[in-house]
């Protein structure tokens, strides 16, 4: 049997992706490219925006149209919030929400043999070109944000056990990857479940030999806590690199959301970490910053607010920008004081000519210093890439012998 898979959205959705492609090759299929005839076609789907549901539908029928007599099996997050309209279009067989997921392999295969609950679906990517791997080491979320599907399509916050994730960790590590990037809704909650704390999983992952390096993905500034940078600081393989969400500047907005901190508790988190991980003569600490602009009620005034904190206050190496996507069944959705399309698309440039510009700063005040470089086996143009620890970008002529490894370069 073959089957062909295609992924949207977040890293999470690819670190499950990656798991359901290793439980088929465990049972005899064959995997083949998402463009080719196969017997299954598996499309793991994502919700956060209106654009993202319009690829998932156009995809489910680009597949159908290759091959009308294929199965077509849906998965994601959009799965779990608008299953009968999925199951209204033409070759969708099965359609598995957020709590079935542990049971695909299982019953497409007829054997039903995986009937693990959703608290114990584990995942992880294989390694992207054998040098990183993205672990799930939770899922769900209890935050229930204005503008958030997540909770409704991913659950409750919930998570395996340390155990278990340091097992995973073991797999990747066999494999040969160096550097594991924990992933997570809501990373940071990491313990929900089964009463364990965030400090203690890192902990115990930064034993796991043959992992060198590890990042963390979409931690919230709250979660971050004092004791948690100061191991970090004290000397493991985690590295001067964080994606933490703020999706907006403003204090009116985000309590109008229902964020669970403030720009001034955001401010000295980051201020916290650099005092913690950053020395003169050393590199600094890559911050990514997940921003949404046009929340409904987000005049220019408010934007402004946001525009501003990042620039003068926060400084981070790179935005993550998002247009505000209305969804149903949320609360923000029914607010009167929606924000114009045109509106949203100019602050969205005007937010990305700021990324350029505060990137560029962040690699500038590095050259001359000395950073360690993971190399990849891309070649592009007759070169091979990777990042140093703070998630700089940098190249080299092609060096087969190189790949995998870890280099100290000056930048």
């Amino acid at each position: 049997m073959k089957i062909a898979f295609t992924t949207l959205g977040c890293k999470l959705n690819y670190a499950e992706t990656a798991t359901y492609e290793r439980g088929f090759l465990a049972v005899g299929w064959t995997i083949v490219p998402w463009t080719e005839q196969a017997d299954v076609y598996l499309v793991n789907t994502c919700a956060v925006t209106e654009t993202a549901e319009k690829k998932s539908r156009n995809l489910i029928r680009r597949a159908h149209k290759t091959a009308p007599d294929a199965r077509i099996v849906v998965t994601g997050c959009y799965a779990e919030l608008r299953k009968d309209q999925l199951l209204s279009i033409d070759g969708v067989w099965k359609v598995f929400g957020a709590n079935e997921k542990s049971r695909i392999v299982g019953t497409i295969c007829h054997s039903e043999r995986s009937e693990e609950s959703v608290t114990t679906f584990g995942a992880y990517s294989s390694g992207e070109e054998r040098t990183r791997s993205f672990l799930k080491v939770q899922d769900g979320c209890d935050n229930f944000c204005a503008y958030c599907t997540v909770p409704y399509a991913r659950g409750r916050s919930r998570n395996l056990a340390i155990c278990e994730v340091v097992k995973m960790a073991e797999h990747i590590a066999a494999e040969g990857v160096k550097e594991v990037v924990l992933t997570g809704v809501n990373t940071g909650d990491f313990g929900r479940t089964t009463g364990e704390s965030f400090l203690d999983l890192l902990k115990a992952l930064n034993g796991v030999e043959g992992i060198e390096r590890y990042r963390i993905s979409s931690i919230e500034p709250n979660l971050i806590t004092p004791g948690i940078v100061d191991w970090i600081a004290s000397g493991t393989k985690f590295q001067r690199h964080f994606h933490i969400p703020l999706q907006s500047g403003s204090d009116t907005l985000l309590r109008r959301v229902g964020r669970r901190y403030d720009t001034a508790l955001f401010a000295s988190r980051i201020d916290y970490i650099r005092q913690a991980l950053e020395r003169p003569g050393e590199p600094k600490v890559f911050f990514g910053i997940d921003v949404i602009v046009g929340l409904p009620g987000e005049t220019e005034e408010l934007f402004l607010e946001t525009y501003n904190f990042l620039k003068d206050h926060i400084r981070p190496a790179f935005i993550h920008v998002f247009p505000y996507s209305r969804r149903p069944g949320t609360r923000a959705a029914e607010w009167p004081d929606q924000v114009q399309d045109s509106v949203k698309t100019e602050r969205v440039a005007r937010m990305e000519a700021l990324c350029e510009e505060l990137h560029q700063d962040f690699v500038e005040a590095h050259k001359g210093l000395k950073e360690t470089v993971l190399w990849e086996s891309s070649v592009k143009g007759g070169l091979m890439g990777g990042y140093t620890g703070n998630y700089i970008r940098v190249e080299r002529p092609y060096d087969p012998a190189r790949i995998n490894t870890l280099e100290d370069i000056i930048l």
